[in-house]
């Protein structure tokens, strides 16, 4: 399924070019190393440089649109060198083509990258669209006061400049997209949508950016940008160690093939897949760590030479080639807090062959009710400040019940003992191979469970699982409890008014996610105890309790599993809030 901005480009090449916009050969099959030489030619007409520019030399081009018509001298010019690099005064990215002429005396054609786009016409050809402006004298009549008034006057039209460039080799083809993408993706253009004579250049609003908020987004890249929190996500030796498993296991499936590592951080997924043999790998990453996983992977050159960082949302970069296999790591907590699976899935849209593999594969999130009476307890007592009568003479008690609930709405974060929960769990299944993105707006799980023992239900405990479904090795990345804790830990949604079960009642409810633009879901819970005993089925529900949370701001409590507290020691500790419990149903969590 193509994006929204992916069609629009089309539609414009198609206004711009309608004949052209039909070829469009395979990509070439070997990914280059750009020719890279700051200093290949002293010309004092090459633009200075904001790093090392990209230069091709030996290339040809030549104007297609109606504007330059009048400029025969750069009609069908051959010999030119492709520079790119910054502008002297202004440092914006442009691309300059820079020939010779009939007396040796050196021209330049300058194109401002900035509100550029290209298309590929074929193996070796490029259509570089670009908005330009010219000034025209013109003359104005006005009518004041009766009396004829005609002004001379100067205005600026505007219109859209397409320059064919043809390259020399299939090579040098994918090598000049990589560097005008790099280049032009180096600065935010002020002149996007603006209609032009002959077309429309579209603004570089992507997707991703229609549905999240710029905070949001702002905030996330700046996290995610940052080194101590990429540490925090390698040290999970339970992630890193069962992706690195995943890969090398199934070593079939990278050797010879190109990869794409969406959303890449510090880059590490792509040296993996360069370790099993991956032919070449296009590392996109959208934060500031693109630099430091340049950096990375650059030192480690044996690998390094087969990837290819690109800076930039998968919503919005080009690629010149299409992948075998994605890669990526999109979790979040309950698997999809942050809304990368979306992102995940519209690059399997843009850049994944027809039947290539995804790793990960598919998503699970579980679900199973539970009780911990400590844990409401503690909660609850938050809110007790709320009930002072005399707070520097202030009545604080009029807030108590907002401060309450405001607790309650927070989705608790902690790692605990699996023998908390009540019944065995159910899962829901996303699998990321077939599932439209539309299909994580609205996440919609009807809850059925039959109670393994008579307590307080005090609300829904969740986790998930990842499945890496290799040619040669199934593997499962697991946050469940009782297995080795991760970064993830697992996410428990607490209900304010607890249910209270008998040993084989069921509970019913639905558990309802809804994503918002601050690129999380807020949860809407119902829980229910229906009838029980004989004469149950003609009974209906007892008690129903509902909650509403949001996901993006849990409440992380605990880094490791809390003892497990038997009958005799709650007894002990005086709790008469909490029933008397028989052995609770010894859970064990296994994967399929």
């Amino acid at each position: 399924m193509a994006d929204a901005y992916s069609a629009t480009r089309a539609t414009t090449l198609l206004l711009l070019l309608p004949r052209a916009s039909a070829q469009n050969p395979s990509p070439p099959q070997r990914p280059p190393r750009r020719a890279q030489n700051p200093r290949a030619s002293p010309d004092p007409k090459l633009p200075a440089p904001m790093a090392s520019p990209d230069l091709f030399p030996n290339v040809s081009f030549s104007h297609v649109s109606a504007p330059a018509a009048a400029d025969a001298s750069t009609e069908a010019t051959g010999g030119a060198t492709a520079v790119f690099g910054g502008d002297a005064s202004t440092g914006s990215p442009r691309l300059s083509l820079v020939w010779s002429g009939e007396t040796q005396a050196k021209h330049t054609l300058e194109i401002d990258l900035s509100d550029s786009q290209i298309f590929k016409l074929g193996p070796t050809e490029w259509l570089c669209v670009s908005g330009e402006s010219e000034a025209k004298d013109g003359v104005e009549e006005h009518i004041l006061n009766g009396f004829m008034l005609t002004l001379n006057s100067l205005r600026q039209k505007s219109y859209s400049r397409a320059i064919k460039v043809v390259l020399r080799t299939e090579a040098e083809s994918k090598a000049f997209y990589l560097a005008f993408q790099q280049w032009k993706h180096r600065v935010i253009s002020g002149k996007d949508g603006e209609p032009l004579e002959n077309g429309l250049i579209i603004g570089s609003k992507s997707k991703f950016d229609t549905k999240i908020e710029a905070s949001s987004a702002k905030m996330y890249f700046h996290y995610y940008g940052q080194l101590l929190h990429q540490q925090n996500m390698l040290q999970d030796f339970v992630r890193t160690g069962t992706y690195y498993a995943a890969v090398m296991e199934n070593r079939s499936d990278f050797e010879g093939r190109v990869v794409v590592d969406v959303g890449a951080g510090s880059g590490i997924l792509s040296l993996f897949a360069a370790q099993a043999g991956a032919r070449h790998v296009y590392a996109v990453e959208a934060s500031e760590m693109a630099e430091h996983a340049q950096r990375l992977i650059s030192g480690n050159p044996s690998l390094g030479q087969r990837i290819t960082v690109i800076k930039g949302k998968v919503e919005e970069v080009e690629l010149p080639e299409k992948a075998d296999i994605l890669i990526s790591e999109p979790m979040g907590t309950l698997l999809v807090n942050e809304r990368m699976l979306e992102s995940y899935v519209i690059a399997r849209d843009r850049f994944l062959v027809p039947g290539g593999k995804m790793f990960p594969t598919t998503g699970r999130i579980h679900m199973a009710p539970f009780s911990d009476e400590y844990l409401y307890v503690e909660m609850a007592n938050k809110a007790l400040f709320w009930q002072q009568h005399n707070f520097f003479g202030v009545d604080l008690t009029p807030l108590h019940g907002s401060a309450f609930q405001g607790y309650f709405s927070q989705p608790v974060v902690d790692a605990f003992d699996p023998r908390l929960l009540v019944s065995p769990p159910m899962f829901h299944t996303l699998d990321f191979t077939t599932m439209k993105e539309e299909e994580l707006y609205e996440i919609d799980v009807p809850l059925n469970f039959v109670a393994s023992v008579g307590t307080r239900v005090h609300g829904l405990a969740c986790w998930f699982d990842v499945l890496f479904n290799g040619s040669t090795v199934q593997r499962w990345l697991t946050t469940a409890p009782g297995s080795p804790t991760t970064h993830w830990y697992q996410l428990r949604c607490i209900l304010s008014q607890p249910l209270y079960v008998m040993a084989g009642q069921e509970i019913t409810g639905r558990l309802h996610l809804v994503a918002h633009s601050a690129q999380s879901y807020t949860i809407y819970l119902t829980m229910s105890a229906k009838m029980w005993g004989e004469g149950a089925e003609q009974g209906g529900i007892l008690q129903t309790s509902t909650a509403k949370l949001e996901l993006k701001e849990p409440y992380y409590r605990l880094s490791q599993p809390q003892p497990y507290v038997t009958q005799q020691d709650q007894q002990q500790q005086q709790l008469p809030s909490l029933q008397p419990q028989s052995p609770l149903w010894d859970y064990h969590y296994g994967q399929d």
